[in-house]
């Protein structure tokens, strides 16, 4: 196997990119917190349940999953979504490099040690001060975030920035993510995909796994192969 991982290597440049919450690192619980405390104030149903329906959605798009309908006038509409903001980035405060999720610091590194471009492609315009935070911005060839393209995922706009930015073709891409519009976003860019999560969950994903725990580049290009 070694074999034919290092002629894939030699001859074919390829990237890694990484969408970011629940896949780097999980900062649902504060999207979860800063959306809830939104809901209560509008008076409006929020759950955990359906939290996870906002997985790599924008926040203006997030929002109006959330409302439900229901119509506010569009200052407020602003007002409130800045507000859900600034409560999310205060939440962020508490992150250190020891937020990183099981196995993803080690595969990384090992990723850039054996010559993979590493790109972040996030919905999440926090997705900067989020890797700062992380202590990781030496893992990262390139961060693309929701700000940087005009359309979210499930269009492929993110992701294939980030190859750009690699300036490695879209085909020789691999995209990790852990949302159901990440995984259609990756493979409608021409990516393979692997899912974080479960196959119910992420039944489209080319591979599966709960975390990177003890997973190696080499396994993942293998497999794909």
């Amino acid at each position: 196997m070694k074999i034919i991982y290092f002629i894939i290597m030699k001859n074919q440049k390829k990237a890694f990119i990484f969408d970011l919450d629940g896949v780097v690192t999980d900062t649902a619980e504060y999207h979860f917190q800063a959306w809830k405390t939104i809901a209560d104030e509008l008076n409006v149903p929020f759950d955990r349940h359906k939290n996870e329906e906002l997985k790599g959605v924008s926040r203006e798009e997030s929002f109006k999953r959330l409302l439900s309908g229901k119509v506010l006038p569009p200052d407020q509409f602003k007002s409130l979504m800045n507000k859900k903001n600034d409560l999310y980035r205060s939440f962020l405060k508490k992150l250190t490099r020891n937020d990183m999720l099981p196995g993803m610091r080690e595969f990384l590194t090992q990723s850039r040690h054996d010559g993979f471009k590493t790109a972040i492609g996030s919905s999440s315009k926090n997705a900067a001060e989020i890797i700062e935070r992380l202590e990781a911005n030496d893992l990262f060839d390139s961060i693309v975030c929701g700000a940087d393209v005009p359309n979210a995922k499930p269009a492929p706009d993110l992701f294939l920035l980030a190859a750009n930015k690699l300036n490695v073709p879209p085909e020789q891409c691999v995209v990790f993510e852990d949302a159901y519009s990440g995984i259609t976003a990756a493979h409608t860019a021409g990516m393979k995909a692997v899912g974080i999560g479960t196959k119910e969950a992420l039944p489209e994903a080319d591979l599966i796994y709960k975390n990177l725990n003890s997973v190696t580049p080499e396994q993942i290009v293998n497999l794909l192969v």
